[in-house]
């Protein structure tokens, strides 16, 4: 079971293969924020709500300063899927050995349905432009959760 992150911990750094195959890594996005969210599932209603939101939001949320990664335990190719399915902009980044989810603690122990099961908590982590992590939300709720953080980042 991997350690939560809390704000003023560093960023664990990540270079994983984006929904063409390309690499990025956290440090190319250094100078600017980071919201880096983590969901379960490519193509499933609540993962492609929270991508939806993500992408209508995200000429506010660039303006503001902010990039927006996704990652999940989905391969490249689910990931392109995903966006040209549905006009995604943000970028997919694909996690399939779930390092990445477990150095951010976003994956483990949660309740699905009433029962504990292990698998993607879905989480966002903001980064400031040095690298730090800002805020750190775990269990987040796919719906509505982008217009919670554009609300509590004043944006």
């Amino acid at each position: 079971m991997s350690e939560r992150l809390q704000p003023g911990d560093v960023a664990p750094a990540f270079t994983l293969p984006d929904a063409d195959g390309n690499e990025v890594s956290l440090s190319d996005h250094k100078g600017r924020k980071v919201i880096v969210y983590f969901y379960p599932a490519a193509l499933t209603p609540g993962c492609t709500k929270q991508a939806c939101d993500f992408t209508d939001n995200l000429e506010l949320l660039a303006g503001a300063g902010y990039d927006v990664i996704g990652i999940s335990p989905d391969k490249p190719e689910k990931l392109a899927k995903f966006r040209e399915k549905e006009s995604l902009k943000v970028t997919l980044l694909a996690d399939p050995d779930k390092r990445v989810l477990e150095e951010y603690g976003a994956f483990g122990e949660k309740k699905l349905y009433g029962k504990t099961v292990v698998g993607v908590i879905r989480s966002t982590v903001i980064v400031d432009e040095e690298g730090t992590v800002e805020r750190a939300l775990y269990n987040v709720k796919a719906t509505g959760h982008v217009a919670k953080i554009i609300k509590d980042l004043a944006i």
